[in-house]
C-alpha cells in the first residue's frame, strides 16, 4: 500500500492507496516543528478510528516546506522501515521535465498537480490551484510542465486586507447575493468572491491567448467548488488531483526502476 504526503504551506495531507483507490485522506497543520513520534501517534489514532490497518510498503512525499520533509522521511523510516521518495529530489524521477529557465526550481506542488493532471485529462491544461496561494500551471501537449503564475491565496489576500486595516473585519469566503455590497461585510466577501473570479477569467483567457492553442481549465483545491459557482470558469474540478498525481509519479518511478 502507498502513503502519500503533501505538505503545503497551510496544511499536510496523507492519503492511502491501495492501488485501485484512496481508503482514506487524513489532514493536519503544517508545522516544523512536529516530530515524527507526534505525526505517528496523530496517523495511527486517526487510523484505527477509521478501524484501518494499511501494510504500507512504500511512500512518497510532496512538500513546499523544505524544514518539514525531514521529520516525515524520519516518520516512515521509524515506524514503516520505508525510505520515501521525494517529489523535487533528484532520485525521484519525473513522467516529463519541466521546460522552464535554466536554474528554476519549480515547487513540488506544481509538479505533482502537472502530472496528476495530464494523467486524467492529456495536455494543452491551464490547473488553477486554490491553496495559500492561487496557482497556474500550464501544462503543455506533452504533458510538460511549462511555466505558470502565483497569485496571492483567497484567505492569505482576507487576513491581510484585516491585518492592515484595522476597522474591516475578518469575514468567510462565501458567494455574495449581490455585487453591491450594503454592509462592510458584504462588501468585503463581494470584493474577494468576484475579485477572484475576475482573476481566474482574466489570467486563464491570457494565458490561452499567449499559448494560442485551445486550453482546457482543471480546477482543485478546497475553495475551486466555492468558486465555480461564479462563472463557468473551469472545464472540471478535481478534489483529490494532487494525491493522484503522487500515485502517478510513484508508479512512473516503479515501471522505471528507480524503486
Amino acid at each position: 500500500m502507498l502513503l502519500c504526503i503533501d505538505c503545503g504551506n497551510t496544511n499536510t495531507v496523507f492519503s492511502l492507496w491501495d492501488g485501485e483507490r484512496f481508503l482514506c485522506t487524513l489532514r493536519t497543520a503544517t508545522e516544523h516543528t512536529r516530530t515524527a513520534d507526534q505525526y505517528y501517534v496523530w496517523f495511527s489514532t486517526l487510523l484505527a478510528r477509521y478501524r484501518i490497518e494499511p501494510e504500507i510498503t512504500d511512500a512518497i512525499i510532496s512538500s513546499t516546506v523544505p524544514r518539514v520533509v525531514f521529520n516525515l522521511r524520519v516518520f516512515t523510516d521509524r515506524f514503516f522501515n520505508i525510505r520515501p521518495w521525494v517529489v523535487g529530489k533528484p532520485e525521484c524521477l519525473l513522467p516529463h521535465l519541466p521546460r522552464v529557465d535554466q536554474g528554476t526550481n519549480v515547487g513540488p506542488d506544481r509538479l505533482v498537480n502537472t502530472a496528476g493532471a495530464f494523467d486524467r485529462h492529456g495536455g494543452d491544461l491551464i490547473v488553477v490551484d486554490f491553496g495559500t496561494a492561487t496557482t497556474f500551471d500550464v501544462v503543455g501537449q506533452d504533458g510538460a510542465y511549462l511555466g505558470g503564475v502565483i497569485a496571492p491565496g483567497v484567505n492569505l489576500s482576507l487576513e491581510a486586507l484585516h491585518m492592515a486595516a484595522a476597522a474591516l473585519p475578518h469575514v468567510d469566503v462565501t458567494k455574495p447575493d449581490r455585487v453591491i455590497g450594503t454592509n462592510t461585510v458584504a462588501c468585503m466577501q463581494s470584493g474577494v468572491f468576484w475579485g477572484y473570479v475576475g482573476l481566474v477569467r482574466e489570467i486563464c483567457d491570457r494565458i490561452r491567448t499567449e499559448y494560442d492553442r485551445p486550453m482546457r481549465v482543471i480546477g482543485t483545491g478546497g475553495l475551486a467548488p466555492l468558486f465555480a459557482q461564479g462563472d463557468v470558469l473551469f472545464d472540471q474540478i478535481e478534489d483529490d488531483l494532487t494525491m493522484h498525481g503522487l500515485t502517478v509519479i510513484h508508479a512512473y518511478n516503479k515501471e522505471n526502476g528507480a524503486i
